[in-house]
């Protein structure tokens, strides 16, 4: 049965908004007046749409996702344990639908539903959403409906959503303390330079007497910053627009993705966190039962990094003209040697998937402790050059003070 997004006035003049299962729009209609509603808008949320027509669902959620990273591994860990005590699908979207928290989570539930109940695999419904479902779920789901393991797969797509939020939340994590702090410290270094160095050093700009040379520079600098402050941020706005730009150029993406992962520190923590995401999708889709190749495919388009998905999909190359997966990894050296190690052993004990499994663990707990590291090494840092900069600006005031206590008392 089709599900219409609906908008409606009710007897007190309020807006409702929901979603209605009915055989047509003028059935649906219908029923929102036998529920005492005023229908204003009713059109379907099922993906079968004619060329060109918009429905209410799309025109309320087009521009951002329904389901945020941690909604879609709570939803679909919901949905696995539907299925997994026995409910048919349609039921179990149709029970989700029922429990969504906005109007726009009910409607995308209500779609996958009425496709499914009109037949479609659920991984086509899924298909209709591609910017709430992404290549990686869709090819899981479709391989668990094909092997009957529908509950299990969804089970450890729930699992591996839930581990990618928690790594990048410890990321963030490592990172937001020194990004707040130098921040702050731009802006208190700014407002020192540009308006309490003036303030105090203009009194004894009228003297005869030569102030200090670190005095003398912090002035400077602070009528460089107020004249061509402007400028500065100008510059730099521009410059990161073009670098932008740049970054969508496939081939200057390649060269400055390529160039990250050989900076120091942050080089070797991106191609840990790319090749723990790499082996953690290529193991659940192995484990799906999805063809290497395809999983090969599908896991090399989970990767942010433009060189490492270019060494994956080379690898790729070399698997379908026959090669070992372990050894076509190990031929891209931007791959850290444990991926390759562990498909290798995988292969000959016939338990890919969870080698590779292990090798994502492995990976992702390394990811965590550099990034722990370089937090740690990053904080005294930065307080450090804080307070260097800080005490410059204040010998540069102090400075001209003294000397004139010195020539009083002489």
């Amino acid at each position: 049965m089709p599900a219409y997004q609906y908008e409606a006035l009710s007897s007190d003049g309020a807006t409702q908004r929901g979603v209605i299962e009915a055989d047509t729009a003028k059935a649906a209609r219908g029923l929102l007046r036998q529920r005492g509603l005023v229908p204003l808008a009713v059109d379907t949320v099922s993906a079968g749409q004619r060329e060109g027509e918009t429905s209410l669902l799309n025109r309320r959620i087009g521009g951002r996702k329904t389901f945020s990273s941690v909604m879609l591994a709570v939803w679909t860990r919901q949905l696995a344990g539907l299925v997994a005590a026995g409910l048919p699908l349609e039921r179990a979207l149709g029970a989700l639908a029922d429990e969504a928290e906005t109007p726009q989570q009910q409607g995308l539930v209500a779609a996958l539903r009425a496709e499914v109940n009109g037949g479609a695999a659920f991984a086509a419904a899924l298909a209709q959403h591609p910017g709430e479902f992404s290549d990686t779920y869709r090819a899981v789901v479709a391989a668990g409906e094909q092997s009957g393991r529908l509950d299990k797969v969804l089970l450890a797509l729930a699992d591996e959503l839930e581990e990618r939020q928690a790594l990048n939340n410890k990321l963030l994590g490592a990172i937001l303390y020194p990004a707040i702090v130098s921040g702050i410290s731009v802006l208190i270094v700014i407002f020192l330079v540009t308006y309490v160095v003036p303030q105090v050093a203009s009194v004894f700009t009228g003297q005869q007497r030569s102030l200090p040379f670190l005095t003398t520079l912090m002035l400077g600098i602070s009528a460089g910053v107020r004249q061509y402050g402007w400028l500065m941020v100008l510059s730099l706005t521009v410059a990161g627009v073009l670098l932008w730009r740049a970054r969508g150029i496939e081939a200057t993406r390649l060269r400055m993705d390529a160039a990250w992962l050989t900076l120091p520190l942050v080089g070797r923590l991106a191609r840990s966190y790319n090749a723990a995401r790499f082996a953690t999708t290529l193991a659940m889709l192995a484990d799906a039962g999805v063809p290497i190749l395809k999983a090969l495919q599908t896991a090399a388009d989970t990767l942010s990094n433009r060189a490492m998905r270019q060494d994956a999909l080379d690898a790729l190359v070399l698997v379908r003209e026959g090669a070992p997966l372990g050894h076509a990894l190990a031929s891209k050296k931007r791959f850290p040697a444990l991926v390759p190690m562990f498909a290798r052993l995988g292969e000959q004990t016939g338990q890919l998937p969870a080698m590779l499994s292990r090798a994502a663990q492995q990976l992702s707990a390394e990811v965590q402790r550099r990034a722990m590291h370089l937090a740690t090494v990053l904080e005294p840092l930065l307080i450090v050059g804080m307070g260097l900069v800080v005490m410059a600006i204040v010998l540069a005031v102090l400075l001209p003070i003294i000397e004139l206590n010195q020539l009083v008392t002489t």
